[in-house]
C-alpha cells in the first residue's frame, strides 16, 4: 500500500524525545508487581497447588463473569494489539470480521459443546475425544494441541509483544552483545509470565486474566480516544479516507471479491467457522476456562459474556490503525518508518500511535495493557500445555502417578514449552502480516479437529475408525499445505498460473475433504457407539436449547440478545 508522505516537517512536532518517563515506569512496575502478587496468591488459596484438579482446573469453581473475562483476555494477546493495528492501517476494518465472527462461534460453544464437556466431567478436550471415539484420538489431539499452543499461541504472542517492547526498552551494550533487543524482550516477558503460571496453575491464570482484561480494555480505549480526537471525529475520518479511492472501503467489514484486502465476504463466511470452531470450541488453551466452570449454567453463560466483550476489539484494536492512517493523511503525525526493503513498516503502527498520540505519563498505561494482553495469552497457553501433557500423556503410561507428582511434571513441561516458544518466535519474521500469518497456520491445523468435533456431537454414526483416518489424513494435508505456503507456493500459483486462492478458503477445502473421509469411512465401516459415547451426541440439533427456564439470566435469552446485537452491527457497518 502506498504510504502518504509529508511534504515538509510538521510544525511544532517534537524531535526525538524520551519515550517513557518516570511516571510511565512506575505504572508498568506497579502493574507487574500486582500481577505477580495475585498470581502467587492463588498458590496459597489452593493449598499450594498440591491437588491436580485444583492446579489444572481451579477446583471446578469458576463462575460465568470470570470465565467470560478469562476467555476474552486469553484470546486478546499482543497479536491483537500489534497486528490488528497493522491491519486497520493496511485494509481498514476488514479484519475486524475475525473479532465479530467469534461471537457466533462462542454461541456454538455455549449451546452445543459446553453442556457435553461439563456432563462428561472431562479434564481435557482430548479426553472428550476418547469418550466419543477412541483412545487413539485422544493421543492425536493431545500432541496436536501441545504443538499448536507452542507454535501458534506462544510463538506469535511473544514475537508481536517484542516488536512493541523493543521500541521502548533500552538494553546495556553488554546484553546486546549476547542477543538483540527483540530476543531479550521475548525472554524477559516469558520469564515474568512463567513464574506465576508455573506456581499458581489455572486459578492464578484466570484471576490474573480477569484483572488483565480491565487493564487491557482501559489501555486500548485510551489509545482510541486520543486517536479519535486527533482525527477530529467520525465525519472527518470518513471524508479523509474517501478522498483516496484505495482507502474508500476502509470503514466497511464485508468486502467484494476483488478487494485488495484479500478477504472477500464469502471467504469469511465460509472460512471463519472452520478455524473459529477449532479455536473457540475445541482448543484446550481457550476452552480450559469452561472446563473449570462451577456448573453447566456457568459454562454456558461465560462464553456468551465473552461474545459481548468481543464486540469491543473492532473499536479499540482495529479502528486505531485506521485512525492512524487518517491522521497521517491529515498531516497531523509523521509517516510510518520504513522497513528493510524501504516500504512503510506497518507492523510499527501500534508503536507509532503511542509515540505520537499519547503524552508522557499515559504511555505506561498502554504499555501495561500490552503486557496484560501478552501475559494472559502466554499464561493460558502454558497452563493448557501442562494439563494436556500431564493428563493425556503421562497419566496413560503411569496411571498410578500421584497428583503431587503430576503437578511437578506439569510445571517442568511449562518451562520446556516456554523455552521452545522462545526459540521459535524469531522465525515469524517470515510473515509480512502477523495477523494473516497466525490465521494461515490455524487454517492448516483446524479442519480435521473441527470436523471430528462437529460431526461427533451431531451425527451418531461417525465411527472411531473413520475419525482416526480423518485425523491423520487431515494432519498430513494440513502440513503439506503449510509447507507449500511457507515456500511461496500459493504466491507462485497466483503469479504464474493466475490462480488466486484467498487464504481463508484453504481451511474450507480441507474441512470438506476431512468431512468426506469421515462420512465415507463411517458408512463403509459402521460401528456402534459405546454407552458413554451415546451420551455425547445430540439426538436432535434443537435438543441443545432444552433446559429449565432461569428468567432474565437464561442462556437462551442471552444467546438471542448476542445474536441480534451481532446482526445489527453487521447491518450498520455494511
Amino acid at each position: 500500500m502506498p504510504e502518504p508522505q509529508l511534504a515538509e516537517p510538521l510544525a511544532g512536532q517534537a524531535a526525538d524525545h524520551a519515550l517513557l518517563d518516570a511516571v510511565d515506569w512506575w505504572v508498568i512496575g506497579a502493574y507487574l508487581v500486582v500481577i505477580l502478587a495475585v498470581g502467587c496468591l492463588a498458590w496459597w488459596l489452593r493449598h499450594r497447588g498440591s491437588e491436580g484438579s485444583e492446579y489444572f482446573l481451579a477446583g471446578r469453581s469458576l463462575t460465568w463473569p470470570i470465565i467470560g473475562m478469562a476467555l476474552f483476555s486469553t484470546n486478546i494477546s499482543s497479536i491483537h494489539l500489534v497486528s490488528l493495528a497493522q491491519a486497520g492501517y493496511d485494509s481498514g476494518l476488514a479484519r475486524g470480521n475475525f473479532e465479530w465472527m467469534a461471537a457466533f462461534t462462542l454461541l456454538i460453544l455455549a449451546l452445543c459443546f459446553a453442556p457435553f464437556y461439563i456432563r462428561s466431567g472431562v479434564t481435557t478436550l482430548p479426553d472428550f475425544l476418547q469418550k466419543r471415539y477412541s483412545r487413539g484420538l485422544r493421543d492425536w489431539l493431545a500432541v496436536v494441541s501441545i504443538l499448536s499452543a507452542i507454535f501458534i499461541h506462544l510463538g506469535f504472542t511473544l514475537y508481536t509483544g517484542a516488536q512493541v517492547l523493543k521500541g521502548f526498552v533500552s538494553f546495556p551494550e553488554s546484553w546486546l552483545a549476547v542477543c538483540d533487543a527483540q530476543t531479550w524482550c521475548i525472554i524477559l516477558t516469558a520469564v515474568v509470565t512463567g513464574v506465576y503460571t508455573i506456581v499458581g496453575g489455572l486459578l492464578a491464570v484466570v484471576l490474573t486474566e480477569s484483572l488483565q482484561t480491565i487493564v487491557l480494555i482501559a489501555g486500548a480505549a485510551l489509545l482510541t480516544w486520543y486517536g479519535y480526537a486527533e482525527v477530529g471525529g467520525w465525519g472527518p475520518l470518513q471524508s479523509t479516507l474517501a478522498e483516496k479511492a484505495e482507502y474508500a472501503a476502509h470503514l466497511t467489514l464485508l468486502r467484494p471479491a476483488d478487494d485488495p484486502s484479500g478477504l472477500p465476504w464469502y471467504s469469511i463466511v465460509l472460512g471463519y467457522p472452520v478455524i473459529g470452531i477449532w479455536y473457540w470450541c475445541t482448543d484446550q488453551t481457550i476452552v480450559q476456562r469452561v472446563l473449570g466452570a462451577k456448573n453447566e449454567n456457568h459454562a454456558r453463560i461465560g462464553p456468551l459474556f465473552a461474545g459481548f466483550l468481543k464486540i469491543l476489539p473492532v473499536f479499540i484494536f482495529v479502528l486505531p490503525g485506521t485512525l492512524c492512517l487518517a491522521s497521517i493523511l491529515q498531516q497531523n503525525i509523521p509517516a510510518l518508518p520504513l522497513d528493510k526493503q524501504g516500504n512503510p513498516d506497518t507492523l510499527q503502527t501500534y508503536v507509532h500511535m503511542i509515540k505520537h498520540w499519547l503524552p508522557l505519563g499515559l504511555r505506561g498505561i498502554v504499555i501495561a495493557a500490552l503486557l496484560a494482553a501478552l501475559m494472559s495469552t502466554v499464561s493460558g497457553a502454558l497452563n493448557s500445555i501442562a494439563t494436556l501433557f500431564s493428563y493425556d500423556l503421562v497419566k496413560r503410561w503411569r496411571p498410578e502417578v500421584s497428583d503431587r507428582s503430576l503437578v511437578r511434571i506439569g510445571r517442568a513441561v511449562t518451562l520446556a514449552a516456554m523455552v521452545a516458544a522462545i526459540l521459535w518466535s524469531p522465525w515469524l519474521e517470515h510473515y509480512q502480516s502477523v495477523f494473516d500469518g497466525i490465521n494461515k497456520m490455524i487454517g492448516y491445523v483446524a479442519p480435521p479437529v473441527t470436523a471430528l468435533f462437529l460431526w461427533g456431537v451431531f451425527w451418531r454414526r461417525a465411527s472411531a475408525t473413520a475419525a482416526l483416518a480423518t485425523a491423520w489424513a487431515g494432519t498430513l494435508l494440513g502440513v503439506a499445505c503449510g509447507v507449500f505456503e511457507w515456500c511461496g507456493g500459493f504466491q507462485w500459483l497466483k503469479e504464474t498460473v493466475g490462480i488466486d486462492v484467498p487464504f481463508m478458503l484453504v481451511p474450507v477445502f480441507l474441512f470438506v475433504v476431512c468431512s468426506a473421509i469421515l462420512v465415507v469411512v463411517s458408512l463403509a465401516r459402521p460401528e456402534s457407539l459405546s454407552p458413554e459415547g451415546e451420551g455425547l451426541v445430540w439426538k436432535k440439533p434443537w435438543d441443545a436449547l432444552r433446559g429449565p427456564w432461569r428468567g432474565l439470566g437464561d442462556f437462551r435469552l442471552i444467546a438471542a440478545a448476542l445474536c441480534a446485537a451481532m446482526i445489527g452491527l453487521y447491518w450498520w457497518f455494511d
